[in-house]
C-alpha cells in the first residue's frame, strides 16, 4: 500500500473523529464516561493487530518476533510519555484560555521536524524545513479569530508558566511520535507484533487511568468495568472504532513513512474538520481560515514535490535536494 493513500484515509478518519465526537454529546455533554473511549479503542487495535498476526502464522512461516526483555521493555515509553503529556495538557489550560491553547499546539509541528532531524538522524533540505515551518504558520492563521472576535485576554497575555507548559506539551507531543518511528523501525519485527506490543501497554495505562478516576471519586458510580458500556450509542461506537482505525494507520505510517507524513495528515485534518464543520454545525468560516488553508497546501507541495518544480534548474544538473527527496519519496514507497 502506497504511504499517500495511507496519509489519506488518517486524514479522513482524523477529520471524521472530531465530528463524531461532537455528534456523539448529548445536550452539549456526554451520557458516557469518555476515559473508556481510549480504553475501548486500545482493546480494539490490540485485538485487529492480533488477528492479522494470527493469520500470518497461518499463511506463512514464523514471523520476525523479538521477545527478550530489553526489547520488549522499550513499548511502554510511548504511553508513559502520552500520559504526561495528558496531564501537563491539563495543566496548561489553567493558565491559557482554550483558543491560545489550541495556537500553542501547532508548535508540535516544528518540535516533531527539529526531534526528527536530532533523534532520528533524518535530513531535510531546505525546502523541506521552509515548508514545515509554512505547515505552522497555516494551521495559526487558520485558527485566529477575525478582528472584533478577540477576548479580552489576548494572545500574550498569559502568565508565563502557561507558554513553558504550552512548549512542554509540544515537545512531548512530538517526542512521543518520534520515539514511536523509532520503535517501530528499530529492527525488522513483524509489524503486528510491534502493535501487540504498543497496545497492550496502551491498554493496561487506560485501565490503570479509570482505575485511579474510580479512587479519586471514591467508587461512587460503581467500579468502571460495571458501567463501562453505559451511555453508549452507535455514534459512540463509531467514535470509538474509528479512534482505533486512526491509532492502526498512525501505526503503519511510523514503520513504512516517517512522522512528518503524520504531521501532514493531521494538520490537513483539522482544516478539512473546520471546512466540513460549516455545512454540519453553521460553522461560520473566516478569511483567516481560507488563508490558512491556502498556506497549508503551498506547505505541502512545497514539501513533497521535487525541487525542479519549484524552482527553475538546468535539466542535466540535479541537486543535492532533489536527490534528498527522491529518496525520500522512494523509501516511503517500500513498505
Amino acid at each position: 500500500m502506497q504511504w499517500y493513500l495511507v496519509a489519506t484515509l488518517l486524514t479522513i478518519l482524523t477529520c471524521s473523529q472530531g465530528i463524531l465526537t461532537t455528534l456523539s454529546q448529548s445536550n452539549g455533554g456526554y451520557k458516557y464516561d469518555y476515559a473508556t473511549v481510549p480504553f475501548l479503542a486500545e482493546v480494539f487495535k490490540l485485538a485487529v493487530s492480533t488477528g492479522l498476526l494470527w493469520k500470518k502464522f497461518q499463511k506463512s512461516s514464523l514471523p520476525k518476533m523479538t521477545t527478550e526483555w530489553k526489547t520488549v521493555a522499550l513499548y511502554p515509553i510511548p504511553s508513559i510519555i502520552y500520559l504526561i503529556h495528558n496531564n501537563v495538557q491539563f495543566a496548561t489550560l489553567a493558565y491559557v484560555d482554550t483558543s491560545t491553547y489550541q495556537i500553542m499546539g501547532n508548535l508540535k509541528i516544528l518540535t516533531t521536524g527539529i526531534l526528527f532531524r536530532l533523534f532520528l538522524g533524518r535530513k531535510l533540505s531546505n525546502l523541506q524545513w521552509m515548508a514545515i515551518v509554512l505547515l505552522a504558520v497555516g494551521t495559526t492563521t487558520s485558527q485566529l479569530k477575525g478582528h472584533g472576535e478577540t477576548s479580552r485576554d489576548s494572545l500574550f497575555s498569559a502568565p508565563i508558566q502557561g507558554y513553558m507548559l504550552g512548549a512542554l506539551s509540544a515537545c512531548l507531543s512530538a517526542l512521543a511520535g518520534v520515539y514511536t518511528e523509532y520503535l517501530m523501525k528499530k529492527n525488522n519485527d513483524n509489524f503486528y507484533w510491534q502493535n501487540i506490543q504498543l497496545y497492550t501497554f496502551g491498554a493496561i495505562f487506560n485501565m490503570a487511568r479509570l482505575l485511579l478516576d474510580d479512587f479519586r471519586g471514591g467508587f461512587e458510580k460503581g467500579p468502571w468495568w460495571q458501567r463501562i458500556f453505559n451511555g453508549y450509542t452507535i455514534t459512540t461506537w463509531m467514535v470509538v472504532l474509528n479512534l482505533g482505525s486512526t491509532g492502526l494507520l498512525v501505526s503503519w505510517l511510523m514503520k513504512y513513512a516517517d512522522n512528518i507524513v503524520k504531521v501532514y495528515s493531521t494538520s490537513m485534518a483539522m482544516l478539512l474538520t473546520m471546512t466540513v464543520s460549516i455545512f454540519l454545525f453553521n460553522f461560520k468560516p473566516t478569511l483567516q481560515l481560507f488563508l490558512g488553508i491556502i498556506i497549508c497546501m503551498m506547505s505541502l507541495h512545497m514539501y513533497f514535490a521535487p525541487p525542479s518544480m519549484l524552482v527553475d534548474m538546468p535539466l542535466t544538473v540535479r541537486s543535492d535536494e532533489e536527490k534528498l527527496i527522491e529518496a525520500s519519496v522512494d523509501r516511503r514507497a517500500r513498505p
